[in-house]
């Protein structure tokens, strides 16, 4: 029973085979100018309007017999999201389930993301029961409480941060040094050539927390001429600790729900450390822990199996 999804998000284009057991995703990361920090959304959307019929091309090699279609049609399951890039996979998808007379299941960015972390960890059993969660991205880090709702979730925020999220101090970070954007992976090779460690303080309140102060201490690092690596060190710190510091605090206020971690900031291998040996968090598949199709088209295949009308 094979299902297609598709999730068009700011930065990338993914499309996604599931059959219950078995997937596969094709991702492509939208181009950014060198020492730009992003896209507008019309540029956004441009591009995905260009690259998803070649994407799915490379997926649907061998013919597939589609029973649903699933898109990531807006960023959160809360009234009043939206984005227009999503607008791209939304009406491919619905394009698609029409001439396959097939049903079509619009769901959330962030509920895809959490799907595809779980799946990833091969623990799907944690979207029927509550758990915490964590979305960190170039766009959101938000501590989440999420419970289950019908086939997919429901997330409700109780903490992150109040100002700038992890992956845009990351990017802002790496653009400052010169790399390109997105600067995750660059980062993080970065932090293996750190000679100094400054332990960066980030305050915590009621689970939440600002980083715009850190942005201003990389600029003053960047000013005085410190080591890129140094500075790499400082900014991945300083977002590491305070989620571990988070995650244990959440731990002590919901005792016993498991904690999950998406996006893609999760990539980052000292962030990794700490939430799984700290914290004892799951942790999504570096593959899946950044933008992807995969979560959409699970949660498409699990309302199909449970009959949901779309």
């Amino acid at each position: 029973m094979p299902v297609l999804g598709l999730d068009t998000s700011n930065y990338t284009t993914s499309v996604a085979l599931f059959d219950g057991e078995t997937g596969v995703n094709l991702g492509r990361l939208l181009e950014v100018r060198p020492g730009e920090l992003g896209l507008r959304q019309s540029d956004a959307l441009f591009q995905h309007v260009k690259r998803l019929p070649g994407l799915l091309e490379g997926l649907m090699r061998e013919e597939q017999d589609i029973q649903a279609v699933g898109a990531s049609t807006r960023p959160r399951a809360v009234e009043g999201s939206y984005m227009p890039c999503f607008l791209a996979g939304e009406s491919q998808g619905r394009g698609i389930a029409a001439a396959l007379k097939v049903p079509f299941y619009a769901h959330s960015h962030q509920q895809g993301h959490l799907t595809a972390a779980a799946w990833s960890a091969g623990r799907l059993d944690l979207l029927d029961a509550p758990f915490l969660a964590w979305h960190l991205s170039g766009g959101t880090t938000e501590l989440l409480l999420v419970r289950p709702d019908g086939t997919s979730v429901t997330a409700e925020i109780i903490g992150g941060t109040s100002d700038l999220s992890a992956g845009q101090l990351i990017d802002r970070t790496g653009v400052l040094l010169g790399l390109q954007f997105p600067a995750g992976k660059a980062m993080d090779g970065l932090y293996a050539q750190a000679d100094v460690c400054y332990e960066p303080n980030v305050k915590l309140k009621d689970l939440t927390f600002s980083l715009s102060g850190m942005e201003n201490q990389v600029k003053a690092l960047v000013r005085e001429g410190e080591k890129p690596g140094n500075i790499a060190r400082f900014a991945i710190d300083a977002i590491s600790s305070v989620v571990w510091r988070a995650t244990q605090e959440a731990q002590r206020r919901y005792p016993g729900l498991p904690v999950l971690c998406s996006g893609g900031v999760v990539s980052n291998s000292q962030l990794r450390v700490g939430l799984t040996d700290i914290c004892g968090a799951i942790v999504a598949h570096p593959q899946y822990s950044s933008d992807n199709a995969m979560g959409t088209a699970i949660l498409t295949w699990r309302a199909l199996k449970a009959g949901e009308q779309s």
